[in-house]
């Protein structure tokens, strides 16, 4: 997936986390310890695109962090409502390294935390990720921690935790399909597939029940939710 200005889970919710799950290979080298910030400027060309290297996963996290924030800022802009973009984005990457609240983070996740109002994900699982499914799924894992800081924003509840994280899938997928339709994102080829990919390793394993503090939504539930939002937009996600 690539920008126009070069930019191209799987989710616990517990009381004060909103998590990402899964399991995958380890990298071949981890990152550093810097984090892309909200704001953060893509750069406009890159000697490592195309590559599977930390430099791009780097660039594509920045890319992807700083377009879901002029996203959802033009969607409140719209609706004469201010806006104000989550506080951080954190790496770590063992368990404990970080905090939501007095609730260690685990490894292997990606998470929103409510108390602090910010984005944090293992470094070395959503690398693996990222070379094991492709740079879409970058955009899609920080499109759906955003989607959560969004609901935070307009404090949404729901009374099942499937129901939050499958509103999270489809504007994520609004997020995405609409900024692929205005043109500020360059959908390139096999980028629909690295979605689907992406949305199969975190679908809740098979029996898991629909009411579980921890669903998140079979496969087959989190890709409608998820491409419901892509091709519909907004409308599809129930946000009204």
């Amino acid at each position: 997936m690539h920008a126009r200005r070069r930019w191209t889970v799987a989710l616990i919710a517990a009381a004060v986390l909103t998590l990402g799950c899964g399991t995958l290979p380890d990298p071949d080298a981890a990152p550093d310890d810097s984090a892309p910030q909200p704001g953060a400027v893509p750069t406009t060309a890159r000697a490592s695109d195309g590559t599977t290297s930390v430099e791009e996963f780097r660039d594509d996290a920045r890319g992807a962090v700083t377009e879901a924030e002029n996203y959802w800022s033009a969607v409140f802009k719209s609706s004469g409502v201010a806006f104000a973009p989550v506080s951080a984005v954190r790496t770590y990457r063992d368990s404990g390294d970080l905090a939501c609240g007095r609730e260690a983070i685990p490894a292997d996740n990606a998470v929103y935390c409510p108390a602090g109002d910010f984005i944090a994900y293992d470094a070395d699982w959503a690398v693996a990720a990222f070379r094991k499914i492709g740079d879409a799924f970058v955009f899609y894992l920080l499109g759906h921690e955003y989607a959560h800081a969004v609901q935070a924003r307009l404090g949404v509840e729901h009374r099942y935790a499937i129901d939050h994280e499958l509103q999270a899938d489809c504007m994520a997928g609004a997020y995405l399909g609409d900024s692929v339709r205005a043109g500020r994102l360059d959908l390139a080829d096999g980028d629909l597939d690295e979605f689907r990919r992406g949305l199969l390793a975190v679908g809740d394993p098979e029996g898991q029940p629909w009411f579980a503090p921890e669903s998140h939504g079979t496969v087959a539930q989190r890709t409608d939710a998820f491409f419901n939002g892509y091709e519909k937009s907004l409308a599809a996600c129930g946000l009204s």
